[in-house]
């Protein structure tokens, strides 16, 4: 089946608090989608950001950000007053989010809601029922953000032993003296994971289904990394022993250092990939559809020894390969998932990705080279893939075109049969469209044709990232009519 979509992070979503969140935008987005055609939504990974503010490293696997609570809905509920709410002014800010600003306001707001709903709410079926079905990872994610808290926030390594190291006397000391705590953060999950039900159900009911995006790994300081080393390459003093990254690419000369804990796939194979198939489990709860980052890491994944400044000097080890997926498959039956097989291919990738059956990823930008022979050209596309003009860690399309060389312009005109530089990023959208590929996704921003100010991600490059948020006006009736008419052509 031939689908359309857009990708569109829910933090870029216009709000009156300076970040998009589960409220009346998003709902105003989804009928945006709805009017235009469109039958695919893709996000953002969604949990709690850190340092960086970064989707792809958060504090849990499991847990989603807090920042994405409609402060609207809890005014409705009774649980904040408009003017507690309006006392944290973000004028000026509807064109980039400030997380260091958002930070100091919404964590005083959440817990004047906790104050007020949470004696009554606590005792609701609908509390009870989600603090039990997600007991597996909450209990552990709650206490180690509060005790997180109780140390300033210093990464978990940094602890006094007997609680880095999970001692049990330690553990129900902490549980005891930080129990307000850990409510607190139990109740923040218990608002997230509801608002954004009742979402996702309204996107459902207008038939457009939800692509995640779930990150291969998980960040170092995480309550998942905390809560149980043995997932982890970890030496006795709980370190890791190296760290993932990917070696030079297009994205960057020295690699990516993401710096994140390397898996222990003997003990993940031994356990029959229990934390994984939770860790799916988990997702298809969130997303109709998954894709995969950093897919290639289950074949071959990179790995770099700790303390290496950047990822060049690091080596490729062998992953679990197909096992997961079979053992996906059998536990959960066929689901459906977006292979990103991005950067250096090989055919170890290739054969893994044909065996899963999963659609890869075709990015239009990287087809325009002058020489003409990449695969990312769409002549070249096979009807399982999914093609997009670019993704997150891209320039937009406008700002890809703008910087490139005479030769490769050149090229990309006759390609696509244009001779107005202008007109090229809604010619290269029509290429996608017009593909065999039978899925087809494109940013928010190359529909809007806007330039690198909003970009959303330069990988290896920290403090400008994550930032762009749209134009309240942006959503027209005529840009819906447009999107909807070129979809319609071309028969998705």
């Amino acid at each position: 089946m031939r689908q359309q979509g857009i990708l569109m992070p829910i933090a870029s979503i216009p709000s009156a608090y300076g970040i998009g969140t589960f409220g009346k935008e998003s709902y105003r987005f989804v009928d945006f989608l709805e009017k235009a055609g469109q039958t695919l939504w893709q996000i953002l990974p969604l949990g709690p950001t850190g340092y960086g503010d970064s989707p792809y490293q958060t504090f849990s696997t499991f847990a989603g950000n807090p920042y994405f609570i409609d402060l609207e809905m809890l005014i409705t509920d009774g649980l904040l007053t408009r003017k507690e709410c309006d006392s944290y002014s973000f004028d000026g800010d509807t064109g980039s989010i400030d997380y260091e600003k958002i930070y100091y306001a919404r964590f005083p707001l959440l817990r004047k809601a906790f104050e007020r709903g949470y004696a009554t709410i606590r005792v609701t079926d609908s509390y009870l029922g989600f603090e039990q079905n997600n007991a597996y990872w909450l209990e552990d994610y709650a206490l180690y953000m509060a005790v997180k808290d109780s140390f300033g926030g210093v990464c978990y390594m940094e602890w006094p032993e007997d609680i880095r190291r999970r001692k049990k006397a330690a553990l129900n000391r902490y549980r005891k003296e930080l129990r307000e705590e850990i409510d607190f953060y139990k109740f923040q999950q218990y608002l997230f994971f509801t608002q954004w039900s009742a979402l996702k159900a309204y996107a459902n009911e207008r038939k457009i289904e939800i692509v995640g995006d779930i990150p291969i790994y998980v960040a170092f300081d995480s309550a998942d990394t905390w809560a149980d080393p043995r997932l982890f390459r970890m030496d006795r003093q709980g370190y890791p022993t190296a760290v993932a990254g990917c070696p030079p690419d297009y994205f960057s000369e020295t690699g990516q250092l993401w710096g994140n804990p390397l898996y222990d796939w003997d003990y993940h194979k031994e356990t029959g990939y229990d934390w994984w198939m939770k860790r799916f489990a988990h997702c298809y709860e969130l997303y109709d559809v998954v894709r995969i980052d950093h897919f290639r890491g289950f074949d071959e994944y990179w790995a770099v020894p700790y303390g290496e400044p950047t990822a060049v000097n690091g080596e490729w080890l062998k992953g679990p390969g197909y096992e997961l997926f079979a053992t996906l498959k059998k536990r959960l039956g066929k689901k459906r998932i977006i292979a990103e097989d991005l950067g250096f291919m090989t055919d170890g990738v290739r054969k893994l990705v044909k065996r899963t059956g999963f659609p890869n990823m075709k990015i239009l930008q990287f087809g325009f080279d002058s020489a003409g022979e990449s695969e990312y050209l769409p002549h070249k596309y096979e009807h399982n893939c999914v093609v997009y003009t670019g993704t997150h860690d891209n320039d937009t399309t406008v700002g890809f075109i703008r910087q490139m060389c005479a030769k490769d312009l050149k090229f990309a005109k006759k390609y696509l049969h244009c001779k107005n530089d202008k007109k090229l990023c809604r010619e290269m959208i029509r290429a996608g469209i017009a593909s065999v590929a039978d899925l087809c996704i494109i940013p928010m921003q190359d529909w809007l044709e806007l330039d690198n100010k909003a970009r959303i991600n330069i990988p290896s490059t920290l403090g400008e990232n994550w930032k762009w948020r749209m134009d309240p006006g942006a959503l027209t009736d005529d840009l819906a009519k447009r999107i909807y008419k070129m979809t319609k052509l071309y028969g998705r």
